[in-house]
């Protein structure tokens, strides 16, 4: 019985912190999504910065999968080059092995105060934003609380003969420790979940330092997982990126699994607490890789390209259109949404290959613009007949007014891809081939719409397909910060004007154009939230209703 509440306990510590982990990503991209993804793009430019993106997300995040998924995704869509999205990886290894040493500082003291402020965050407002960063708050004392319970959990272990047969017989074995530890790692899908669980048993004095370093190494290995798991079905572009870093985490352990009580002894001779040995081999694994690995991230990335090949290109016609599901209604309209989605993943690579464009001063990313933007009309068209001809066999009530939104949200897209090849590929090519260029506050305002614009497109996706409420109300939000990086960015540029700025001269039409043009892109997006918003007596005629309506 005694045995059985031990583990209850242990199971239910680090249930806690699985939970606060999962808080502090939510919250942080709630409250922060838009300037860390923002951040994570305009800072992969150069391998330091890279470097330091990669870090700074994971810090954030509470997450090195979240920023590798993340990464992964934005060289998929040719937003990030897949050197510099290794080395970004390098610095997430680093921010997890980080915010491991951090939590070990002993200051889970104060996890309460931190729970306390969190909520009251959290409860004082009606922003989305504060919410998210209450929430991450919430998660960060959760968090620190858990390594509290989890050292009051493991203390009655310390006895245990079983345990202690257990950890003798991982001690003989090297390869199943770190088999063992890979394991969990994968199935808690957070190394530094696994690398808290090994400090609270480091504390106990029940674990040798070898085997120590090996469960550490263990679950960097196993932290590397999910990510590829999770980008399996991606394009082969995301897959080389997080196979990438599987990769290199698993030559890292294979080189120092058969040094591990050399690097225990190595680390014990330091002037460093031995209860903190987990966390120290975390973080100097972590930061030998990145030394070894930076400057093999080209030959890394020449290599991943060999050994996952591109795949043929996907016929652009209709996919999900059945003229066979037209007699079942909600078969129809589930296929005519999925299609409307392809249509808004098509806009989605415009606007990034725009982007491209401006960031990178180079015409070739635009060469495949317009042929998207032929597709985006070929496709909302057939949407449309399709619903025409679904429209004709008599549907009624909640399926006529889907049908509609279907409509609407492909017409939307539709003139979205109007405004990027008329509006803003045109902008932007006039900028390389007269080699204009913007000031410097010039250009990192219009980065920052540009990349809000894309983060909007994919919540507007999102919106599409949940209809959540609490998403539409944050696009409705964010329309609102849209209309105001305008207006400052329309009154920083004549200001510059005002002080004669020849950069700003020579661009001035171009800035205010693409201004605009960002402006009326997000305001068709944030159309696809107004029947949402409608429907739950959210929307008023001119604006949303305030939290306490």
């Amino acid at each position: 019985m005694e045995s059985t509440i031990v583990m209850i306990n242990l199971f239910g510590a680090v249930a806690l912190l699985l939970f606060g982990l999962a808080l502090v990503k939510d919250g942080m991209t709630r409250a922060f999504g838009v300037k860390l993804r923002s951040g994570l793009a305009l800072g992969t430019r150069g391998p330091f910065r890279s470097f330091f993106a990669g870090f700074v997300a994971t810090v954030a995040l509470q997450s090195s999968t979240a920023t590798a998924l993340m990464i992964a995704s934005f060289v998929e869509k040719n937003l990030v080059r897949a050197r510099m999205a290794q080395i970004v990886l390098l610095g997430a290894n680093i921010g997890t092995a980080v915010t491991a040493w951090l939590v070990a500082t002993g200051i889970e003291s104060i996890s309460p105060l931190i729970i306390l402020v969190g909520v009251v965050f959290y409860k004082s407002s009606g922003s989305s934003a504060r919410q998210g960063l209450g929430s991450a708050l919430v998660g960060i004392g959760l968090m620190l609380l858990s390594l509290h319970l989890l050292s009051l959990a493991t203390e009655p272990m310390r006895q245990s003969p079983a345990l202690a047969a257990f950890l003798t017989l991982l001690g003989d074995a090297w390869p199943a420790a770190l088999a063992f530890s890979t394991v969990l790692a994968i199935i808690s899908s957070s190394s530094l979940a696994v690398v808290v669980l090994i400090l609270s048993l480091a504390a106990m004095g029940i674990l040798s330092p070898a085997l120590t370093v090996i469960l550490v190494l263990g679950a960097n290995l196993g932290g590397a997982v999910p990510p590829v798991i999770a980008t399996l079905k991606a394009a082969a572009s995301a897959r080389r990126v997080t196979l990438g870093n599987l990769l290199v985490r698993g030559i890292g352990c294979l080189v120092v699994l058969p040094f591990a009580g050399q690097v225990a002894d190595l680390l014990a001779a330091l002037p460093l607490p031995a209860t903190k040995l987990p966390v120290d081999v975390h973080l100097a694994f972590n930061i030998v890789v990145a030394l070894v690995f930076w400057p093999l991230s080209s030959p890394l990335s020449r290599l991943m390209e060999k050994l996952v090949p591109e795949e043929k290109p996907e016929d652009t016609g209709p996919k999900y259109l059945d003229d066979s599901a037209l007699s079942t209604p909600v078969v129809a309209l589930s296929g005519a949404t999925r299609e409307v989605l392809r249509v808004g993943d098509l806009i989605e690579a415009m606007l990034i290959r725009t982007m491209r464009a401006f960031n990178e001063n180079n015409l070739s990313p635009l060469k495949d613009v317009g042929e998207l933007e032929h597709q985006v009309d070929a496709l909302q068209q057939e949407v449309k007949i399709y619903l025409s001809r679904l429209g004709r066999q008599g549907v009624s009530g909640e399926s006529a007014a889907r049908s509609i939104i279907i409509i609407d949200y492909a017409i939307n897209l539709e003139h979205v891809g109007d405004i990027i090849e008329k509006g803003l590929q045109e902008q932007v090519r006039k900028k390389i081939v007269n080699g204009l260029k913007f000031s410097e506050d010039g250009y990192k305002e219009l980065a920052n719409l540009f990349n809000l614009t894309i983060e909007n497109l994919r919540i507007a996706q999102t919106i599409f397909v949940t209809r959540d409420t609490g998403l539409a109300r944050q696009l409705m939000e964010v329309k609102v910060d849209v209309r105001r990086m305008e207006k400052q960015s329309s009154e920083r540029h004549l200001e510059r004007l005002r002080d004669g700025r020849l950069d700003s001269l020579q661009t001035s039409s171009l800035h205010l154009d693409m201004l605009r043009d960002l402006k009326r892109v997000n305001a068709h997006l944030v159309s696809v939230a107004y029947p949402i918003l409608d429907e739950s007596g959210q929307l008023t005629e001119s604006r949303l209703r305030s939290n306490a309506n």
